[in-house]
């Protein structure tokens, strides 16, 4: 109930972050945008006033308004804003913060006219004597508006990856919870376990040396050492494990015999590894055969009393694997991996840790693979856990 709290607290978490950032990337556009437009339509006041300024003094003087001090002053006075004059012939007669090499090439200077065209409308300068020999002014944006515009972008950008670093360490946080919980959870179970196995043992001896059917004692001293088994397999996770080259076939086979006496009826258990060659893995015995037999109780429970379990073992030049099958209820293909989270069941009871720990045992103790490789609701479930050949 505490795990599926925290995820909860986690997912909401996530929620959160989303729903903030998408509020900051909508303001930060607004304010950017406003900003951006303010700025430009400063800068078209700017080229009107100039040309104002050269209308003013082609009137009033008739003179050389390119050499015109007041002219020169207004243009120059702080100017970040790229722009080209031209005569009706669009033959160049001045141009500021414009390369040398554009003006003297007709192509580029041809392509710079047209893109400062679509970015403002040219400005005409008219004589008042003629308008036979008007200039045009074609401007572009300041450096300072040009980055208003990719701003926006950026922080897209910067946002998204603040985003992922969020996920991230939020995916890193609960992998790091679950951790913690799975390991507290398997010391303590093998330290209440503990003493009771012990107590068992003791009553086993006992039982011994009573006139009982023996035949009986010999199956109780079996589940005893399965259990004192589970124990081992519990405090084992969290701590170093060491693997040695085991044959599956044996260890497979010996959890599949185990198995086979404690199942119903109406249920058959198969069994491929005795009539295969010798297949060999690096693996932890305990740890492996727990996987095995989870992968069994799920096929069982979802056999609901009838039916029938396969249990393959097999390898190529490369992998060998496990495969666990069974003709019971089946699983949607939405659901193949979703299994594997701690807390997920679909059972009445349990704590939805058995697929998960599994999943833990085979990935980061043996560097292999679990996976649902084929189900289909009605029909069965295959699992496969997947290893390295030695």
């Amino acid at each position: 109930m505490l795990l599926r709290l925290k995820n909860k607290v986690l997912e909401n978490g996530r929620v959160v972050v989303l729903i903030l950032a998408t509020i900051f990337i909508t303001i930060s556009l607004l304010l950017t945008n406003r900003m951006a437009e303010a700025l430009h339509h400063k800068e078209k006041h700017d080229v009107e006033l100039w040309a104002a300024a050269m209308e003013r003094v082609n009137r009033d003087a008739m003179g050389d308004y390119i050499n015109d001090p007041l002219v020169t002053s207004i243009i120059n006075n702080r100017n970040n804003i790229p722009f080209i004059i031209t005569d009706e012939n669009l033959r160049v007669i001045s141009h500021h913060l414009i390369p040398t090499e554009v003006i003297n090439s007709p192509e580029r200077l041809h392509r710079t006219l047209d893109r400062m065209a679509r970015d403002n409308t040219p400005i005409v300068v008219k004589f008042w004597w003629t308008n036979a020999h008007n200039h045009i002014i074609f401007y572009g944006h300041s450096l300072t508006l040009q980055l208003l515009y990719i701003f926006p972008y950026i922080q897209i950008l910067i946002i998204v990856v603040f985003v992922l670093v969020v996920f991230v360490a939020f995916r890193s946080l609960k992998q790091s919870e679950q951790s913690r919980v799975w390991v507290g959870l398997a010391k303590e179970t093998a330290h209440q376990l503990g003493t009771p196995t012990s107590s068992l043992l003791g009553w086993i001896e006992y039982l011994r040396e009573q006139p009982i059917d023996q035949m009986a004692v010999d199956e109780m001293q079996k589940d005893l050492a399965h259990l004192m088994k589970i124990v081992d397999r519990f405090s084992k996770i969290g701590s170093e494990t060491p693997l040695t080259v085991e044959s599956l076939n044996e260890v497979v086979g010996g959890s599949v015999m185990y198995f086979r006496k404690r199942i119903p009826r109406n249920v058959t258990l198969n069994y491929n590894g005795l009539a295969t060659d010798t297949v060999k893995a690096k693996i932890n015995v305990t740890l492996f055969e727990w996987v095995v037999e989870n992968l069994m109780k799920n096929a069982l429970d979802a056999l609901q009393g009838h039916g029938e379990i396969t249990v393959t073992i097999g390898s190529d030049k490369r992998y060998v694997w496990v495969e666990v099958s069974d003709t019971g209820k089946g699983i949607p293909k939405s659901k193949w991996k979703r299994i594997f989270e701690p807390g997920y069941t679909t059972k009445t009871r349990g704590w939805g840790l058995g697929l998960s720990l599994s999943r833990r045992i085979i990935e980061e103790y043996h560097n292999g693979k679990i996976a649902v490789t084929e189900s289909e609701p009605g029909k069965g479930t295959t699992f496969r856990i997947t290893l390295k050949k030695a």
